[in-house]
């Protein structure tokens, strides 16, 4: 690196990154599109706000989706690609962290051939779309950091990882059953055989730790909650966390929640939220369908309700599944584990505020919302011996 090329990206950053206006990006995308030898430092640049990124408590999924959420499909790529960079230079990271980079990896062999196929971007546009993700970096505020919680090594146990990695293999193979069927009672039945086995292990966990005290902890990670009618969609991922033995916390401004529990618990909450969701909107879209064909035109209001109803209804059918899995000699085992979640949860969060749901009014997609719940409910089922 030469002090010219330094002198380059430093002009441009000036011009471009502190202020919001189009004259002052294309200033600073004139600057690097002129000078080519400026490339390398302008790269370097970009590894150093990502690794700051890290040190403010951001994720690699964090970032990937905020940029997804504010800007395009190139600056999508142009994060990924910082990210992965940036990663040898990074310390030692949890399984959650590394599978996030595992995904980004995957994604950009996808969209490699297509990528590659596509006209080649000018000096000036690719300049300009480097400073807006650039912008975007800069201004990414301090979140609450997630410790990965430590998992005791325990190789002669029935439910060490590799039982737990078949566990969730088959725990998700069901909940992929439940959204691609057709028949509600096919994808009740399924979600129901899902949700008996995340209680069972997630209270499997929770008898290890109470035979054998280990460093164990609660710890947490953050689940998108995706406009539109991100509001209900919180609802549900609260309503699925609770009845995982989680806490869930929403910034609405950046749109995730984050979730507080203990690992098994965590994984359930995001297999199940998901599933649900999937299973949300499809029938929300088949409701619409039998709407318009009434001949009323799909509304806002109609999607909103839905959802809102949906969230609730799965928040009570799902409560009263989790209970039937407890009997009265685990009852001090789960409190504990609860007292843990909570304490974490609140050292997170110290200060926390309700939020009301809004334009919950169509009655026709409240009835609808709670009728596909009620064919997506948990049903009850024996007693865990």
């Amino acid at each position: 690196m030469t002090s010219t090329t330094s002198s380059t990206v430093d002009r441009a950053f000036r011009a471009a990154l502190y202020a919001e206006t189009d004259t002052a990006l294309d200033t600073g995308a004139s600057l690097l599109a002129a000078d080519p030898a400026a490339d390398a430092e302008l790269a370097r640049r970009g590894r150093e706000f990502v690794a700051t990124a890290w040190r403010r408590g951001w994720q690699p999924a964090d970032v990937v989706r905020l940029v997804r959420r504010e800007l395009d499909d190139v600056h999508v790529r142009l994060a990924a690609e910082l990210i992965r960079a940036q990663a040898p230079d990074d310390g030692p990271r949890g399984p959650r962290w590394s599978a996030q980079l595992d995904e980004l990896t995957a994604e950009a062999a996808e969209t490699a051939e297509a990528t590659a196929a596509s006209p080649r971007t000018d000096r000036f546009s690719h300049a300009t779309t480097v400073l807006e993700l650039y912008r975007l970096l800069l201004r990414l505020p301090t979140l609450e950091p997630l410790a990965e919680p430590t998992r005791r090594p325990d190789p002669g146990s029935a439910s060490g990882p590799a039982s737990e990695s078949r566990m969730l293999t088959r725990i998700r193979a069901l909940l992929a059953k439940a959204e691609a069927t057709g028949f509600p009672d096919e994808a009740e039945a399924l979600s129901a055989k899902a949700q008996e086995l995340m209680a069972r292990h997630s209270i499997d966990e929770a008898l290890l730790a109470a035979r054998a005290p280990s460093p164990d902890a609660p710890g947490a990670c953050r689940i998108g909650v995706e406009a539109p009618y991100e509001q209900a969609k919180a609802v549900l991922l609260d309503a699925v966390a609770t009845a995982n033995h989680c806490r869930a916390v929403w910034n609405e401004p950046l749109g995730f929640s984050t979730v507080v529990g203990f690992e098994a618990d965590l994984e359930a909450v995001e297999l199940l939220y998901t599933s649900l969701l999937v299973q949300a909107t499809t029938a929300m879209t088949r409701a619409e369908t039998a709407q318009r064909a009434g001949g009323r035109k799909r509304t806002k209001t109609f999607r909103q309700s839905f959802l809102a109803a949906y969230a609730h209804r799965i928040g009570t059918r799902l409560a009263a599944a989790a209970e039937t899995q407890v009997t009265d000699d685990l009852l001090p085992v789960l409190a504990s584990r609860e007292v843990a979640v909570t304490a974490h949860t609140d050292r997170m969060f110290p200060e926390t505020t309700t939020t009301r749901l809004r334009g919950v009014s169509d009655e026709a997609g409240w009835t609808e919302g709670a009728q596909a719940a009620d064919r997506a409910q948990v049903g009850a089922r024996p007693r865990l011996p």
